[in-house]
């Protein structure tokens, strides 16, 4: 069967999803889309209310190498379809002790920030950042950017020669200490882990590659937030001949290569291909027949979820001042934050968290006089959020954010939603209510994801972070590519 002119149904909208399509598309295929909720995005989601524009999901644009290759392979680049600027600072640091950090394109300034710390840091900081660079290139090229999604792929001279040098065992935590001894710069290079959805102790050490990504690369704003790339991302999907339909939720994926049957309700779509960016649990378990799951439950009960997130997403009257566009607040001590949720399976008591303000840079997503702010606070997936176990929360984080960061925000409120563990789970099908997937533990990288190709149904292909290379807008992105190509060296004549 020759890919081109064949049906492909890919259901979920995530950037995992909207990627496969192009890639698809260009490759001669016939491709629809189909999405659960009102709007293309999947986790990418925005809230639109009383003036107020929110990013619901991501909303750090990294690593624009990336987006340049991915539009690239179309013969565009991202500024055909948003304007990007990069933001200074990268963000600010408030920690629960006083301290306040910025770290900004200006690397001098960042040198000098862990001088202050610990004598010989900035040095320190240079020898780390090398490495980063070196692993970067090599990580990205040789083991990101190349699909190593089983075993078999590791058994090559290839790997071999270029994994030398590359810190692919031991964890985040041990690489990190033989750079750096004070615990506050430990944390500036490992805030990263949480967009990965793991912690210092359980995230290999591989992942220092993040911190030229943050460094070296920089933190930029696209236009129109994380839901302006999604945007983008659609408008070329569509000028390549992708189908959108939102609002159909799919409850059922029946048949095989050639014959699939793709039930959205009492809509059917027949298709000759299948590709899941849905939660894959959510996939095997509720979507296909038994006889086609290639994961039992025992299996998916077993995994490590990333976290989940407790979000407040406030419209406030005035500024926020102090507040950057991008701001962290840490405890000083972040292992018990850690603990509490990798297990103990706890809201955290003394949580670190994460303060968005876009109005900072972008007019447009509040109205005037007033700014935009959310809160995120990563908690353990499958936490009980019940209102009265929210609404204490609640209280505990606007007490934290006015106490840390000089904020009160209490009464100049004047919109407010919550979006926590249920609704997770509720408007993505995710499994535990996790915000990321499947954590990025040493036994959850690589070849030790779930499969790429369904080992159980031909014709059945999955994308997004579930697969490799992983959790993240851009490893979406890649993984988008990397189904696209399994389909077109499956298929293609």
């Amino acid at each position: 069967m020759d890919l081109a002119d064949q049906s492909v149904a890919v259901v979920g909208s995530g950037f995992g999803g909207l990627s496969t399509a192009c890639y698809l598309a260009d490759a001669g295929a016939d491709v629809t889309v189909l999405e659960k909720n009102e709007q293309l995005g999947g986790r990418a989601s925005r809230l639109e209310a009383d003036g107020f524009e929110f990013d619901m999901g991501p909303s750090w644009y990294l690593m624009p190498d990336v987006f340049e290759r991915f539009f690239g392979h179309f013969d565009r680049e991202p500024t055909d379809y948003y304007g990007l600027q990069q933001l200074d600072p990268h963000y600010r640091i408030f920690f629960k002790d006083g301290d306040e950090v910025d770290i900004r394109p200006d690397m001098a300034h960042n040198r000098a920030v862990f001088e202050s710390y610990e004598e010989g840091a900035g040095d320190a900081l240079d020898d780390y950042l090398r490495r980063s660079e070196t692993n970067y290139g090599v990580g990205m090229s040789k083991f990101v950017y190349t699909d190593r999604s089983r075993f078999r792929d590791y058994v090559s001279w290839d790997v071999a020669k270029n994994a030398r040098g590359l810190s692919l065992l031991g964890t985040m935590q041990d690489h990190v200490e033989r750079f750096f001894d004070h615990p506050k710069l430990q944390q500036i290079m490992q805030y990263t882990l949480v967009f990965l959805g793991g912690s210092p102790h359980n995230t290999p050490a591989l992942y220092n590659l993040m911190s030229h990504v943050d460094f070296n690369l920089g933190v930029h704003y696209p236009e129109g937030g994380l839901g302006g790339v999604v945007d983008g991302i659609a408008e070329l999907g569509a000028e390549l001949g992708v189908e959108y339909r939102t609002d159909h939720e799919v409850t059922a994926i029946t048949g095989h290569e050639s014959d699939f049957l793709v039930h959205a309700g009492e809509r059917t779509m027949p298709a000759d291909l299948v590709v899941s960016d849905a939660d894959y649990a959510h996939t095997e378990q509720e979507l296909l027949p038994p006889e086609h799951r290639a994961y039992d439950a025992d299996y998916w009960d077993s995994r490590t979820y990333a976290p989940s997130a407790f979000l407040l997403y406030l419209g406030v009257e005035g500024d926020v001042e102090p507040l950057a566009h991008h701001t962290l607040v840490l405890p000083t001590d972040w292992d018990q934050h850690f603990r509490q949720i990798f297990e103990e399976g706890e809201w955290p008591d003394d949580p670190a968290y994460y303060l968005c303000v876009p109005s900072e840079t972008d007019d447009g997503v509040a109205p005037e006089g007033h700014s935009n702010l959310f809160v995120l606070v990563p908690v353990a997936p499958g936490l009980d959020d019940g209102p009265e176990r929210r609404e204490r929360y609640r209280e505990r984080i606007l007490d934290d954010v006015a106490a840390n960061t000089g904020v009160e925000l209490r009464d100049r409120i004047v919109f407010e939603e919550q979006f926590a563990v249920s609704e997770f789970a509720d408007r993505y099908n995710s499994k535990r209510g996790t915000a990321l997937g499947l954590a990025h533990t040493l036994r959850q990288t690589g070849p030790m994801r779930p499969a790429r190709r369904s080992p159980a149904v031909d014709g059945l292909y999955f994308t997004g972070s579930y697969t490799t290379p992983g959790i993240g807008v851009p490893m979406c992105l890649i993984s988008g590519q990397h189904t696209a190509d399994a389909m077109i060296e499956d298929y293609q004549e």
